[in-house]
């Protein structure tokens, strides 16, 4: 019987979406305008930052491009901004955009020598415990140079490996390829091993992703704010990494230590152990694709061991624009390797190529935030209050605002208002510079309590990955909470009490100028 042209309407939009978060994307698309017009342009901007964030965390009902993108759409349309800021603020983050192009699709061409390596390492360290930290401390080291967008991506690319391998030798006997079906399995005792598996896998990934905070935050490179404000202070890579040490330190060893109390109590989701029947799955894949390597593999092993040389060797020098860089990761890597294709290069892209376009729309709603001045009464209440007590407000206000928002765009702000406030003589250069510490800290490590507060972590949620190890947005939220209640109290206690002591001993010693 064919539907009417109402139905099919219905029907199509926003495809296989519940019909409860079609319903609620409508009454938003309904409501914005009206609250806009008639109530408060400043409350309208606010709900459209909220019903985003909703879009994000219904990333596995539907993705948030299509939903957030039609908000975006109609916040143009009534006036809430302009394409012309939009524009400003793409422009603004290009950088992070051609990072996303380019750097993924590059690491997607070593992913050949991201398993081999990252295989060994998971078959040889038995311990989860150990495996956890072992992982959480390469993400923070990686992303102390790198930018964590490209460890996340590394990390990602290994766990659909690992996923894969074991989904195929699941689905040898009936010749299904689809990773995301498993309804094949009938043995519900192969059914508990692959959702063992799962959150062996989920505990991995959120370890990873904390890692890239812990260590994006040390140095002038980890993340795109901390270039920004060690640009405004006038720092350099190593007075950058000194002048954050009393706060960053023993947040780095306070989130290690919640490493391995999470994963020994078993709590908030971590502690699952490899199941055995993965292990042997695993090692018989090592020691089958150790026999069967060709000169020829080994050869493409080598090469891409050299350009991750090259790759770590150019980010860390800053030698040109971090997707500069990756694109030429792709040109050497495909070059080398035999891969001259165009729909072989294609398949590089569709991992990054949809979180680019989200992000793009990300950045219309931060063009909201702009021009509707959503953090204003934040700023002046944090700049009119005393001297001692700025500190912990800078942290804190930075820390809530990068929970929900783009932690790049709330570093800049607040470093912007802080530089505007000492060239006017309202604070010392000495309090600018504390300031610098505790925007750079209240980025960096509060943001990691939701996903749309670190671009690693969002990327991850809306990666090919999350679905296939029921990684949602909720769950990433109760994972993370542990890391974000101990970082968060650490990172204030240290910026309360020891930022200033710590400071001004290291000024006595010579350490600091």
């Amino acid at each position: 019987m064919e539907i009417s042209t109402r139905h099919a309407v219905v029907k199509n939009f926003l495809g296989h979406s519940p019909a409860w978060y079609k319903l609620a994307i409508i009454v938003f698309l309904l409501i914005n305008p009206l609250v806009f017009f008639f109530i408060s342009p400043f409350v309208a901007g606010w709900m459209l930052v909220v019903e985003f964030i909703f879009t994000l965390a219904m990333a596995l009902k539907c993705y948030p491009l299509q939903p957030g993108g039609l908000l975006a759409i109609e916040a143009v349309i009534i006036g809430m901004t302009s394409p012309k800021q939009i524009g400003h603020e793409i422009a603004n983050n290009l950088e992070v955009l051609l990072l996303l192009i380019f750097m993924v699709a590059g690491i997607y061409f070593m992913k050949q020598l991201l398993l081999f390596a990252f295989t060994k390492l998971l078959l040889n360290i038995r311990s989860k415990k150990m495996l956890a930290l072992a992982f959480c401390l390469a993400s923070a080291f990686l992303s102390a140079f790198l930018d964590a967008l490209t460890v996340i991506a590394v990390v990602i690319s290994v766990s659909v490996g690992f996923y894969a391998i074991y989904h195929r030798y699941l689905s040898s006997q009936n010749g299904n390829t689809d990773l995301s079906d498993d309804k094949f399995i009938d043995s519900e005792d192969k059914k508990q091993t692959l959702e063992q598996f799962r959150a062996f896998l989920r505990s991995l990934m959120m370890h990873a992703g904390v890692g890239t905070a812990l260590g994006g935050v040390m140095t002038m490179v980890g993340e795109p704010q901390n270039l920004i404000i060690a640009k405004h202070v006038g720092w350099d890579f190593v007075t950058f990494f000194i002048r954050m040490s009393p706060v960053t330190i023993p947040v780095f060893l306070c989130g290690l230590l919640v490493c391995l109390l999470v994963e020994h109590f078993k709590l908030f989701g971590y502690g699952a152990d490899l199941p055995e029947r993965v292990r042997i799955v695993l090692e018989d894949y090592a020691k089958e694709a150790g026999e069967k390597r060709t000169r020829q593999e080994k050869a493409q092993l080598a090469v891409q061991a050299l350009i991750g040389i090259w790759l770590i060797v150019a980010l860390a020098f800053h030698l040109a624009e971090v997707g500069l860089i990756g694109l030429s990761v792709i040109i050497l890597t495909t070059a080398f390797c035999g891969i001259t294709e165009e729909h072989a290069l294609g398949k590089a892209f569709e991992e990054a190529l949809p979180f680019t376009a989200l992000l793009t729309v990300f950045f219309s709603v931060v063009a909201v935030i702009v021009d509707q001045q959503l953090f204003t009464p934040f700023i002046q209440f944090v700049l009119q209050s005393s001297p001692t007590s700025q500190l912990s407000l800078f942290y804190l206000f930075n820390g809530l605002l990068s929970a929900v928002s783009d932690n790049v765009f709330v570093g800049t702000v607040y470093i912007n208002e802080a530089l505007a406030a000492f060239k006017n003589g309202l604070i010392s250069q000495e309090q600018y510079e504390h300031l610098a510490v505790a925007i750079n800290t209240g980025t960096n490590l509060p943001s990691v309590a939701t996903p749309n507060g670190q671009a690693a972590f969002l990327f991850l949620l809306t990666s090919a990955l999350s679905p296939l190890i029921r990684l949602s947005y909720g769950r990433m939220v109760l994972m993370a909470l542990p890391y974000t209640i101990v970082m968060t109290l650490v990172g204030l206690l240290c910026v309360e009490f020891c930022l200033l002591p710590v400071t001004e001993y290291m000024v006595k010693i010579g350490l600091i100028v």
